[in-house]
């Protein structure tokens, strides 16, 4: 519980200065002054602050965003977002008062996700969120690598342009691909300044970014300068890949792959990217993952049927949720032809799960039959954990390009 001298309200633009000391404090960085990314999208009247009288010490905020959802479907989503706390204020109840207060809003407001990236993996569990609902691989390839025979790589002319050229054309390519990929999101005008800001402090040593378009595609990176007495080994670090087309997808990735003086290609991408399979040596292609969106269920009985389901169901699941206990007891959830319906019952339940389990599975990525191995999950009646695995199951692996 936050403890009694601490107060919490939205932040107003005089607050703008202190709001970003406290997230320099508390990720140990400079304030980023007037030219900060996060202030282009600050929705002020969704930024809370929390006050040790008149001292900010806590700082969260809610960015507006849609999510697409298995079946291709939007969901509106509160996207999570400067989470801080002063240092020497830690473990007085702040995070837990700022958590509250955002989802406490969120329910009243009726918006049923929220969604963050975790700075620290042993943080948001406790407030309901789930982890591993998209999954981040940092793939390491080098270049010249061939396709296998069956990957056709078409004449498509591929554009090397400015940043100004680029823009217009990325925009409706992304509004195009955002809407059919599970866990992509929707973007604003600020978005694209926020993920492809490209000032100096921005580059971490590489260049600029290079832009290309595909018909059907684009593809943006940064080149990292390397080599030595035996000519140049440079690096390609994508930031961008996006393709309405398996053969854009090819496309590019073989001009990246045939991209003179360049070495390797590192891309922080999907764990199932397709690439992987398209080369003739995926031993060669180097894979790391981790974690990536975390989502939290704000109400179990608008959330659930915002998706569409691989198969049909019908099981109670008891939810445990002590954060927003709106959210705790027993649900019957029935899914026919891909719809589901989700409603309080009193009948014995087939499934106990905690609400950041349901979290985790929510985008059809984690199986719920892991987190049952993982003594997270806890099956009643035999069977429902597998039904329940195959229904939330998607057609491919939810992924979400793009940090907030």
């Amino acid at each position: 519980m936050a403890d009694s001298a601490l107060s919490i309200r939205t932040i107003t633009e005089a607050d703008l200065r202190d709001f970003q000391g406290v997230m320099a404090w508390a990720f140990l960085s400079d304030p980023a002054g007037e030219d900060s990314k996060w202030l282009k999208v600050l929705e002020p009247d969704r930024a809370h602050a929390v006050f040790d009288n008149d001292e900010m010490i806590g700082t969260a905020a809610i960015l507006s965003r849609q999510i697409t959802v298995p079946g291709e479907r939007q969901a509106p989503a509160g996207a999570v977002t400067v989470v801080s706390v002063k240092p020497g204020h830690r473990r007085r109840g702040v995070a837990s008062l700022l958590m509250k207060t955002q989802l406490h809003g969120m329910h009243e407001n009726g918006e049923a996700l929220a969604m963050l990236w975790a700075s620290e993996g042993a943080i948001y569990r406790r407030y309901g969120y789930g982890e591993y609902a998209t999954s981040l691989a940092m793939l390491t390839m080098p270049t010249r690598m061939p396709f296998h025979n069956n990957v056709h790589v078409s004449d498509a002319r591929i554009r090397q342009v400015t940043r100004e050229e680029a823009l217009p054309v990325m925009r409706e390519i992304h509004e195009l691909v955002w809407r059919r990929r599970v866990g992509w999101l929707s973007r604003v005008e600020q978005t694209w300044d926020v993920q492809l800001g490209d000032r100096e402090v921005d580059r971490n040593g590489l260049t600029s970014y290079r832009y290309a378009l595909h018909p059907e595609g684009y593809v943006v990176f940064r080149v990292k300068y390397a080599g030595d007495s035996g000519g140049p080994a440079n690096e390609l670090h994508v930031r961008e890949l996006v393709c309405e087309t398996d053969q854009a997808y090819a496309d590019l990735y073989r001009f990246l792959l045939d991209m003179d003086l360049a070495a390797s290609i590192s891309f922080y991408t999907a764990w199932d990217d397709p690439v992987l399979h398209m080369v003739d040596n995926p031993r060669k292609v180097r894979r790391e993952a981790t974690d990536a969106l975390w989502i939290r269920i704000v109400d179990v009985d608008r959330a659930l049927p915002l998706r569409a389901y691989s198969s049909d169901v019908d099981s109670v699941l008891e939810v445990e949720d002590s954060f927003c206990p709106w959210n705790s007891g027993r649900w019957r959830f029935t899914v026919k032809n891909g719809e589901a319906a989700v409603t309080r019952t009193d009948d014995p339940a087939d499934v106990s799960l905690d609400i950041a389990a349901l979290g985790s599975v929510f985008l059809g990525g984690l199986r719920l039959s892991v987190l049952r191995h993982a003594h997270r999950v806890v099956e009643h009646t035999p069977g429902h954990v597998d039904a329940l695995t195959l229904a939330f199951l998607g057609t491919r692996e939810p992924h979400c390009p793009e940090v907030f």
